[in-house]
């Protein structure tokens, strides 16, 4: 049966990079789906860095909208995706869908149902931003509401919980041997 961990922190935390590890040290066969849309040049750059990052060693997948789509069509010999990351493909939800919290709660849960039986391991990455200053206007606070509501599921199904602080790797939930 497919193991699912999710991995979860503050902005700059290592959650990328202890994504990226996890699934060097225990798998062979790996597909990284990355998120990120290069919209101007700091993200151009970010997105240059992590791919010489990851190098040879994964499979890329840019998909920044289907994750579902991405996920059923992984190749069969996929042992686990990284995905990288589900605040990136939320807020890319906000984009393209005009804002219209109906309709990202509906996606939001078609790729929640998509968790429940996946083809391999997966490691998702996301970020806990409700920890900070309570955003001014209602679609920042929209989003945050809604990307808590989707880490709050993830981490029900997940197997394996890891937040990370200041790099360290803390296990939430799951056997803490699996991350070392």
């Amino acid at each position: 049966m497919a193991r699912l961990t999710l991995v979860t922190g503050g902005a700059r935390s290592g959650k990328s990079s202890f994504a990226v590890e996890l699934a060097l040290k225990r798998y062979s066969r790996r597909v990284f789906i990355a998120t990120a849309l290069p919209l101007d040049e700091e993200m151009k750059k970010r997105i240059l860095k992590h791919r010489e990052e990851r190098g040879d060693r994964f499979r890329t997948i840019e998909e920044p909208v289907d994750l579902e789509k991405a996920l059923n069509a992984l190749p069969s010999d996929t042992e686990v995706a990284v995905v990288d990351c589900l605040t990136v493909w939320l807020g890319n939800f906000y984009h393209h869908l005009d804002e219209d919290e109906v309709m990202v709660r509906s996606r939001m849960e078609g790729f929640l149902k998509t968790l429940d039986r996946p083809s391999c391991d997966l490691i998702l990455v996301t970020n806990e931003v409700g920890w900070g200053i309570v955003p001014e206007n209602a679609m920042a606070r929209s989003y945050r509401d809604m990307l808590g509501f989707l880490n709050h599921r993830i981490a029900e199904k997940a197997d394996h919980v890891y937040l990370l602080c200041c790099g360290i790797p803390v296990t939430l939930k799951g056997d803490s041997t699996h991350g070392a």
